[in-house]
């Protein structure tokens, strides 16, 4: 077995980087030949069960002690910012290694797609002149990320010769930008009800709750909450959404039943069954569909808003960026000539600046998807997408942001809840030959598609201040006494 060779404790010289790289003031060390491809690994160590802690163990066997970080111990956005300041002193002292790993580094996550769209806002923050591209190791239920990039969506092996076999293909992948897109989210702070007061910890920790600092917006008065976040996979609201809360609760009270990724399926088609969702036209309540909901609109070309005319039977409605939903469904699909000739759709691409927008009417409507060429209903592509909740029948909603939901509740007066999505900007990730995301740069990308407009620049300035960091507070991070366990 290669676990029992005489090398086997070796490090792999490929990937490693020397301590002093990585620990300031440090003893530096001589390097006979400069890496490769310098890694620098996270791992949330309470996904996947077991698995995060082996991974761990293994990585740290192979490489470097120091450049294997545990998420539960270390956050990422303390990591990469001591790494790139040391970087930056080595450097002007005329340290050639630093300035080569510097430009070779790649960074390898493990976890779930909470746990990646968390480093990937880290290095979206920190404005990098070089940001490192990433490769992410499925480790959680969905597993989206990963997937869309050819990485897979199964749970990873844990021991040398698996992960081995993935270093090497880190070493071989290519570069690929996504986009990454803001989320704002406006209200009124509710003055009663069980919502009240709303805790930030309560949504998603790509939300944080931020202080305004434009005189020009209309709601910066007091009374308000603004959120703002970012997400890298997809938004949705509605039933979907719903199954998935459902799940994530009972996670939550009984995190000892949910140490497997079959068991983890599995529950949560049951749950599926049990909220209604394949039956929706029965037990879901009308008035908790899109359209009763919520007015929404979009953009298409800068500065100009249009209402989007969403069919009164959706009740789920998705925004997506990348190709892969629900643990690897595609529910944009592929537009045929005629539809792309007629409605200005095209294929799903990773980095043009544009949201996939489909609805759904139940779960049935859902499997489709496993159907070849199979679908949601096509509403829009978009670089912008806005939802004006009223005063109405229902008072909450739910909502998820790569897989991690939470209850909205929605206006008991006549005040308006927002939530509005922009094209933010771009980061890079890595990707294998054969992966499902395509990019519009591509040779091989039809030259039909014209891209409608990059709106990473407010032109209304509303919102000045607030989309300069993606996690639209000091560093992306989640706070202290969050437990990263839910991010799986």
């Amino acid at each position: 077995m290669e676990e029992d060779s005489p090398h086997s404790c070796l490090p792999l010289r490929d990937f490693y980087i020397p301590s002093y790289i990585l620990v300031p003031e440090s003893e530096r060390e001589e390097v006979a030949e400069e890496p490769i491809c310098p890694v620098i690994v996270f791992v949330n160590s309470r996904s996947g069960g077991q698995l995060g802690g082996d991974l761990v163990k293994t990585y740290r066997e192979l490489l470097n002690k120091v450049q294997v970080f545990d998420l539960g111990e270390e956050a990422p956005d303390k990591v990469l910012y001591n790494l790139y300041a040391n970087f930056e002193k080595l450097k002007s002292e005329g340290d050639r290694l630093a300035n080569h790993i510097e430009k070779k580094l790649r960074l390898i996550v493990a976890g779930g797609d909470g746990t990646a769209g968390w480093l990937l806002g880290v290095v979206c923050d920190l404005k990098l002149v070089q940001p490192p591209p990433i490769a992410t190791v499925p480790l959680g239920t969905g597993n989206n990320l990963p997937f869309s990039f050819g990485w897979g969506k199964k749970n990873p092996g844990t021991d040398h010769h698996s992960v081995k076999i993935f270093l090497n293909q880190v070493k071989e992948a290519k570069e690929m930008k996504i986009d990454s897109w803001h989320i704002v989210m406006r209200m009124k702070a509710p003055k009663e009800g069980t919502c009240d007061p709303i805790a930030p910890l309560e949504l998603p920790h790509s939300l944080h709750a931020f202080q305004r600092v434009s005189s020009s917006d209309s709601l910066n008065m007091e009374g308000y909450h603004t959120f703002r976040g970012g997400f890298w996979n997809y938004f949705s609201m509605g039933m979907d959404a719903q199954v998935s809360y459902a799940f994530h609760s009972e996670r939550k009270l009984h995190p000892e039943k949910f140490k497997n990724q079959i068991v983890n399926q599995t529950t949560y088609a049951k749950l599926g069954c049990t909220q209604g969702w394949f039956f929706a036209s029965l037990v879901h309540p009308s008035s908790r569909n899109i359209a009763q909901l919520a007015k929404v609109k979009i953009m298409k070309s800068p500065g100009h808003w249009e209402d989007l005319n969403v069919p009164h039977s959706i009740r789920s409605i998705l925004c997506l960026n990348l190709p892969s939903f629900s643990g690897g469904l595609n529910p944009w699909g592929t537009p045929n000539q005629k539809k792309t000739r007629d409605r200005d759709l095209t294929r799903p691409y990773v980095d043009d600046g544009l949201l996939e927008v489909v609805g759904f009417r139940d779960a049935w409507h859902g499997l489709v998807l496993l159907a070849p060429n199979g679908h949601g209903t096509r509403l829009a592509q978009a670089h912008r997408i806005r939802f004006e909740f009223h005063k109405g029948a229902a008072d909450h909603t739910f909502m998820r942001i790569d897989g991690e939901p939470w209850k909205q509740p929605l206006p008991k007066d006549d005040d308006t809840v927002v939530v509005e999505i922009s094209h933010l900007g771009q980061v890079n990730m890595l990707a294998t030959r054969d992966c499902i995301s395509k990019s519009i740069n591509d040779p091989s990308t039809p030259v039909s598609h014209h891209r409608n407009g990059d709106d990473s620049e407010d032109s209304d300035g509303e919102w000045d201040g607030g989309r300069k960091k993606f996690g639209a507070a000091e560093t992306f991070k989640i706070p202290e006494d969050t437990d990263i366990a839910h991010l799986s």
